[in-house]
């Protein structure tokens, strides 16, 4: 059988777990080298902290100068843009953001923009305005929290602009196989009440995995990029999810 079309980037959803010392970095790593530590095992990671602030550029050419050459970074938009402003006169914010997370250059995979459930269809117009004024160059992806917004019209403007829409294991959105651009996104994202240490496995997340990779092995096959990402939410320690999940696509975890 030969190598799929599409490219799969795995990872977690953020490296900065003190929880993660022991069962997945060495004892006695600092804070300092966890970034390193984990692209000798992954590679892709999605950062959590660019919801909070833009980071600035030097934080980002860090990023790029601690991890191997194929390594590749997703990061959502801060929620400055997709919470607070819900894009409304947000189109600065977003090119400053863009603009610096670029300092990755070849190493920035997809930038997302995640809205909360208050985010509604009647936002529509002024979504397809905002990513139509995105800087070109970057994947970007979009995920939405309540399904009113799952029609037929937000896949279609969506694939016009190659924008991906990001499917999701949230307990209380469906599990969709849309593809609305030449890659897709996934989040494994899980119950935060349900999880409050991250060191190891809690919850058996298998039979839903094993949905996930049937799904994923024939986006591959179509010629999708997957970029996929577990929360240690979604079954207790994301290290191991994501290498569960590796495992059952027969994907090789490159060592750096």
């Amino acid at each position: 059988m030969g190598r799929p079309a599409g490219d799969l980037i795995l990872g977690t959803q953020g490296f900065s777990f003190d929880d993660w010392v022991g069962p997945f970095y060495p004892e006695g790593t600092p804070k300092k080298r966890y970034l390193e530590e984990y692209s000798r095992h992954f590679p892709s990671v999605e950062i959590d902290a660019t919801f909070y602030a833009t980071p600035r550029t030097s934080v980002v050419e860090g990023w790029r100068e601690r991890t191997p050459a194929d390594f590749r970074f997703a990061a959502k938009f801060p929620k400055l843009i997709t919470h607070e402003k819900q894009l409304q006169g947000a189109g600065g914010d977003a090119e400053a953001f863009v603009g610096t997370m670029q300092a990755l250059g070849e190493k920035l995979g997809v930038l997302t923009l995640q809205f909360a459930y208050d985010f509604t269809p009647d936002q529509f117009n002024r979504l397809e305005a905002f990513l139509g004024a995105l800087p070109a160059g970057p994947r970007y992806a979009v995920e939405v929290r309540n399904r009113k917004w799952l029609k037929p019209n937000l896949g279609e403007m969506l694939s016009q602009h190659n924008v991906a829409l990001v499917l999701q294991d949230l307990h209380y959105m469906p599990k969709l196989d849309w593809i609305t651009a030449d890659f897709t996104v996934v989040r494994w994202l899980g119950r935060r009440k349900d999880i409050s240490q991250f060191g190891r496995i809690q919850i058996d997340k298998s039979e839903t995995l094993g949905g996930w990779a049937k799904r994923v092995s024939r986006f591959l096959d179509d010629g999708v990029d997957v970029y996929g990402y577990f929360n240690n939410h979604f079954a207790g320690h994301s290290p191991a999810s994501v290498r569960q999940f590796a495992e059952m696509l027969g994907y090789e975890l490159h060592p750096a």
